[in-house]
Parts: C-alpha cells; sequence; structure tokens
C-alpha cells in the first residue's frame, strides 16, 4: 500500500514530461519501433550479405558490408533508448520484429553480388524514407531531440546509400 501522497512508479518517465502530447509519444514511439525493426532486419540482411559476397570485388564488397552492418547495428541502441526516454516500450523479441519489420529478408542461396549491392541500396533508400516520415511526426508533435537524433541516422543512411549507389551504377 502507497502512503499518502505517494505515487507509484511508472515504467519510464512521466507523461509529458517533454512538452510531447500523449499521442505524440505514441506516435513517435510507433515510428520509431518500426524504425528500429528495419534497423535489425538491414543489420542482420547486410551481415549475411558480407558473409556469403563472392566474386572479383570480394574484399571490396565484404569489407563495405562490414563497415555498414557495423554502422547500422551502432544506430540500433540509441533508437530503443530514444523509444525509452520518451516514455514508451520498445521491441521485445525476435518475433515482434519480425511482426514490425518493413525491410524484406533475403534467403537466396548463391545471391550474385550485384544483386546483394541492389538490394541493400533500396533497404537503405526505403530506410531515408522512413526516417523522414518519423521525422515529420516529430515536427507535429514539437519534438525536437528525436528530430535532431533522426536527421544523423538519415545522414548515415545517405552515406551508405551514397556508396553503394556509386558502386551500382
Amino acid at each position: 500500500m502507497l502512503a499518502p501522497n505517494k505515487t507509484p512508479l511508472r515504467d519510464g518517465p512521466a507523461q509529458g514530461a517533454h512538452g510531447i502530447a500523449p499521442e505524440g509519444i505514441a506516435a513517435i514511439s510507433t515510428a520509431l519501433n518500426a524504425i528500429l525493426a528495419d534497423l535489425f532486419a538491414l543489420y542482420v540482411k547486410t551481415k549475411n550479405f558480407h558473409w556469403h559476397i563472392s566474386g572479383p570485388h570480394f574484399r571490396e564488397y565484404h569489407l563495405l558490408f562490414d563497415e555498414q552492418a557495423t554502422q547500422i547495428l551502432a544506430t540500433i541502441d540509441p533508437v530503443a533508448e530514444r523509444v525509452r526516454k520518451l516514455g514508451g516500450t520498445t521491441v521485445r523479441s525476435i518475433g515482434h520484429i519480425a511482426r514490425l519489420q518493413r525491410t524484406p529478408d533475403n534467403d537466396v542461396d548463391g545471391l550474385a553480388a550485384p544483386d546483394m549491392l541492389t538490394d541493400a541500396l533500396g533497404d537503405n533508400q526505403r530506410l531515408i524514407a522512413n526516417l523522414h516520415s518519423a521525422h515529420a511526426l516529430c515536427d507535429e508533435y514539437n519534438d525536437i531531440a528525436t528530430a535532431s537524433l533522426i536527421e544523423n541516422w538519415v545522414d548515415e543512411a545517405e552515406g551508405r546509400v551514397w556508396f553503394l549507389a556509386e558502386i551500382v551504377r
């Protein structure tokens, strides 16, 4: 039983502590969780390509996919922690990620290097579009902290797109 004038602890910060309406927190958290699921899927796919690349540019592409996977992995925790800072909850399992992800899996055995590069390019372009949509939500609900983080994530994804597009053309 709680003592008089005592309130129970919440799972996360008090709603509205950031000046963001509860519906904004819910909308932004939902968008970030979908991005988080996409990042997990993109990380696994990029590592898959890193592990299975072959051909005359093996070393170059092998290293490129590894660098990109490392960058994607480094983004995952800040996205999840931002959801928690807002007061939301985030993904809890592989199944949860699978239900939210929009990045398609690629289980093709023997996929050619150009197809891997093109697939990764498209996934990163879709991620940028989804990040822009999340940024628009942040603007709508005046969440400048999340918007600022998203701008950095867009810049990183644009760097990956730039490298992949220059190779694919």
